[in-house]
């Protein structure tokens, strides 16, 4: 059922067969970056340059987008007030929402996206960072202020629909990871392994499963040493974290004749090219992945 494109083949095959599993059997070590996931900072309107080949574009109106990725835990505390006022349903093995559905064209290779509950979350697959008890949820154990992960873009959608925010589109997303001029990366113009989480950057979090790492804490790239493991301070120039690297970020863009989603800045299980911030990735709004987080953006009022 899940459509999703050829980068992702390979990844879910590893993943599916041995990291979503093995990566819950041994907590990892609690590190606290000191980047406060609940923090925002402003992007001012204006123009800058998106893509590879450098196209102007211009954003008429300043917003806000958040520092980190949404973390394990904040989704945890989403899902107990949405599970109690009714706007998720747990299913038994799922967490499913509404959805308005997507105008359909019946174009080359789309698919519809019908009204009605879709899943956003599974519960059933052991890649989950989350434990349910029956009556709440609760991040396990290490990974609370991790990106939280195995989420649908409904159910990204859904978290920020539900503070009023909104998922960023991929023009807001890509200037808040570059800023004004041309730089390829969030901080800069190369990259090395102290600066982002991607394949085989040999963080402290790293689990060599096929060559495959683990998710570090959100804003763990911050010009810390954490068990002799020495980081570059790299955010965006507007401070954001993880604007590279870690997880992919869905984007909320919904474009006409296809039903793919968006998600941009690559992941840990990406090569380093693949950090650049025009990179882009698509999936099926159902499709979830180890590999794949989001953040919220909201508008301002000037």
């Amino acid at each position: 059922m899940k459509q999703f494109s050829f980068c992702f083949i390979l990844i879910t095959i590893l993943l599916s067969s041995c990291a979503s599993a093995d990566a819950t059997l041994t907590p990892p070590p609690k590190i606290d970056p000191g980047i406060d996931p609940t923090e925002w900072v402003l992007v001012p309107a204006g123009e800058f340059f998106m893509g590879q080949h450098e196209h102007e574009t211009n954003v008429d109106y300043n917003y806000e987008i958040m520092v980190t990725d949404v973390t394990t835990a904040q989704y945890a505390d989403y899902l107990n007030q949405a599970l109690a006022d009714g706007s998720v349903k747990n299913t038994g093995d799922q967490i499913v929402g509404y959805y308005p559905g997507d105008e359909f064209h019946a174009h080359e290779h789309e698919l519809e996206i019908t009204a009605g509950d879709w899943l956003h979350i599974p519960l059933d697959d052991p890649g989950l960072r989350l434990e349910f008890d029956g009556a709440s949820f609760t991040p396990q154990s290490g990974f609370e202020n991790h990106p939280m992960t195995m989420i649908t873009w409904f159910g990204a959608k859904a978290y920020c629909d539900y503070f009023s925010w909104r998922l960023p589109s991929e023009v807001e997303w890509e200037k808040a990871a570059r800023g004004e001029d041309r730089r390829p990366f969030p901080w800069g113009d190369t990259i090395d392994a102290a600066n982002a989480n991607f394949y085989s950057s040999h963080d402290v979090f790293e689990k060599i499963i096929g060559g495959l790492g683990d998710t570090t804490p959100v804003g763990f790239y911050n010009g810390l040493t954490y068990d002799g493991y020495a980081t570059v301070d790299s955010p965006s120039p507007y401070g954001l974290y993880d604007m590279a690297g870690n997880v992919w970020q869905w984007s909320g863009d919904v474009y006409e004749d296809q039903h793919y989603r968006y998600m941009r800045g690559g992941s840990k299980d990406n090569y380093a090219y693949n950090l650049r911030v025009w990179t882009r990735n698509s999936a099926g709004p159902e499709y979830f992945s180890p590999a794949v987080g989001f953040r919220c953006l909201r508008d301002t009022s000037s």
